[in-house]
């Protein structure tokens, strides 16, 4: 799976999202082409590359003529409906622009559709949105994980007067989001940067487990004692093998319909469970029951939480983080008389120790050509020397 992880150690912003993605690689030409489709008139964006604190990262800015500044909601749903630009970005794009108006509807207390962007309704927050997500599809990320959100600290002036950092829009999209402050003064954080990490991205927490492809750095306006940049890790999944950590999570449950149990357990491997298995126990007043146990990465801790207490009829749960030692697993094609088969192989110090058959591979083959399962499953592994 390709990922992208942001680290925000200097908050986020739409710009400083844009730089760091053409920084690692993004096309700016497909990025140029793409911005276009939007028919605004008189837009032009550029990349270059600047030094902030030493550190080489790469700024996006937005030029334009004279714009409408000021919009609502459905201003902008006309803009982007109108637009050439595929239908799943249109989508997510009012996704986030629904998000920002909903926090500054809460905040003024006022109809939704009478809520005015401000300075967030100016073009270079609609193609700082659309920017960023056809970026991400460009690049082919699959999934977006992001650290902690440093707030900054102080206070930032704005249309509405003086507020504290962050400002109250920007506070109420973060809501959930693990957030810090430093003695940096000034603002941190967007709300176009904050909405577009929160729409797209579902993991807060520290680096996952990844083999990194490249890193990019975008710069941001001001200047602090720290390089102001947003840097994004670009990569894939790294092969599990070595000592890894999981939080294994446990529950008793005696008062559920265990025909629940096939639902539960499909949801928790959608939602990143890496194993999932049932105990028979006794419970209080000698009544049957079952421990569920799930083991998880720590970074879908949180997922896996919420279907267990929405799906099951759990009250609580026990959670401890073990260390477990893995080997690296590689899926290959193999040939056979029976034609290619994938086979998981196992390695410990850089030698297959185990080679698996996949078993929906063998269950064609005997359907294919009215075999036994368990023929077949011998004469492929005899074949394959296992």
């Amino acid at each position: 799976m390709k990922i992208a992880y942001f680290d925000c150690f200097s908050g986020i912003s739409g710009d400083m999202l844009l730089g760091a993605l053409i920084d690692a690689g993004l096309d700016f030409k497909y990025l140029e082409n793409e911005i276009g489709k939007l028919g605004l008139d008189s837009v032009e964006i550029k990349a270059e590359k600047i030094v902030k604190q030493n550190i080489a990262s790469t700024k996006f800015t937005v030029g334009y003529g004279k714009q409408k500044h000021h919009r609502h909601l459905e201003d902008i749903y006309s803009l982007i409906d109108k637009s050439a630009i595929d239908k799943d970005i249109k989508d997510k794009a009012r996704e986030v622009f629904l998000k920002i108006a909903v926090a500054e509807a809460k905040i003024h207390d006022m109809p939704l559709e009478k809520v005015h962007f401000h300075e967030i309704g100016a073009v270079d927050t609609i193609v700082d949105v659309v920017g960023a997500l056809t970026g991400f599809r460009k690049l082919g990320i699959e999934k977006i994980i992001c650290s902690k959100l440093n707030a900054g600290s102080g206070f930032v002036r704005f249309s509405h007067g003086k507020f504290p950092v962050p400002a109250p829009a920007t506070a109420e999209i973060l809501k959930g989001v693990p957030l810090y402050s430093t003695d940096s003064k000034g603002e941190l954080i967007t709300p176009t940067g904050a909405a577009i990490i929160t729409t797209l991205c579902l993991e807060f927490g520290d680096i996952p487990p990844m083999k990194i492809s490249s890193i990019g750095y975008g710069a941001g306006t001001k200047d602090f004692e720290h390089p102001n940049v947003l840097r994004v890790y670009l990569g894939e999944t790294a092969a599990e093998s070595g000592l890894n950590i999981v939080d294994v999570i446990e529950t008793n449950i005696d008062d559920m319909n265990p025909q629940w149990y096939d639902h539960i357990i499909d949801r928790l491997y959608k939602e990143g469970a890496l194993e999932v298995f049932l105990t028979n126990i006794q419970m209080k007043k000698n009544r049957p029951g079952i421990k569920l146990t799930v083991l998880t990465n720590p970074t879908d801790k949180s997922n896996i939480l919420e279907v267990l207490f929405s799906e099951t009829t759990s009250i609580g749960v026990r959670i401890r983080r073990e260390t477990r030692e893995i080997l690296e697993r590689e899926i290959k094609i193999f040939s056979t008389p029976y034609g290619d088969v994938k086979a998981k192989v196992t390695i410990y110090k850089d030698k297959p120790v185990n080679i698996k058959v996949e078993y929906d591979d063998l269950k064609r083959i005997s359907v294919e050509n009215s075999l036994p399962l368990k023929q077949v499953s011998a004469e492929i592994e005899k074949h394959l020397g296992v």
